[in-house]
């Protein structure tokens, strides 16, 4: 077993050890700051101990939803291999929260993915806004939907031009809405600049 671990780059079966039971915690409520630190010190000083501590993709929403910070350094521990596009997935597909919009919009901002990913990530945000029935909910979606987007649009993440109809349909349906309404700015600033 020793021989396999070293072959892998983990020179310590104990913290292996460790920091798979704490995943498995992480998996199931929040972890102290301090347990957090570990982990993300720990996967830093050996990135490839992400592959043996029984994070799998399916497992990813609930450590999205519980511990964010740990689930966006093992994605960008993950965004240099192969397997990158299997948690993306999951990531794109997992129902909307707020945590999983800080995970994407980290991400977004530090590793380069498919276009096809970001577009359907943002359709599925905007659809989950006109699909609220709640309210408050619904509003407060919206805001951070709005926030998310100016944010991948000023960064250059994404081309408005390829989304422009769809984004700008969702500012003008929750208008009333003071950051749809800087989305809609933004665009329309945007819009002005590609046509000049």
């Amino acid at each position: 077993s020793s021989g396999i671990n070293a072959e892998y780059g983990v020179n310590n079966n104990t913290t292996e050890t460790e920091i798979r039971k704490l995943i498995g915690k992480a998996l199931k409520g929040t972890l102290t700051p301090q347990q957090q630190n570990f982990i993300r010190e720990e996967i830093n000083k050996n990135p490839k101990m992400i592959y043996h501590i029984g994070l799998t993709p399916i497992k990813l929403p609930a450590l999205v939803e519980n511990n964010c910070k740990i689930a966006l350094e093992v994605l960008l521990h993950l965004s240099q291999s192969n397997q990158l596009t299997e948690y993306f997935t999951v990531l794109v597909n997992m129902e909307l929260s707020v945590h999983s919009m800080e995970v994407m919009n980290e991400l977004l901002g530090r590793v380069v993915l498919p276009p096809e990913y970001i577009h359907h990530y943002i359709t599925k945000c905007i659809s989950h806004c006109e699909n609220c029935k709640d309210r408050l909910i619904q509003h407060r979606f919206v805001r951070l939907v709005c926030v998310f987007l100016s944010s991948l649009i000023r960064n250059n993440v994404i081309d408005v031009k390829d989304l422009f109809i769809e984004v700008q349909a969702f500012c003008i349906d929750f208008s009333r809405i003071r950051e749809a309404a800087g989305l809609f700015r933004l665009l329309k600033q945007m819009d002005t600049e590609i046509t000049t």
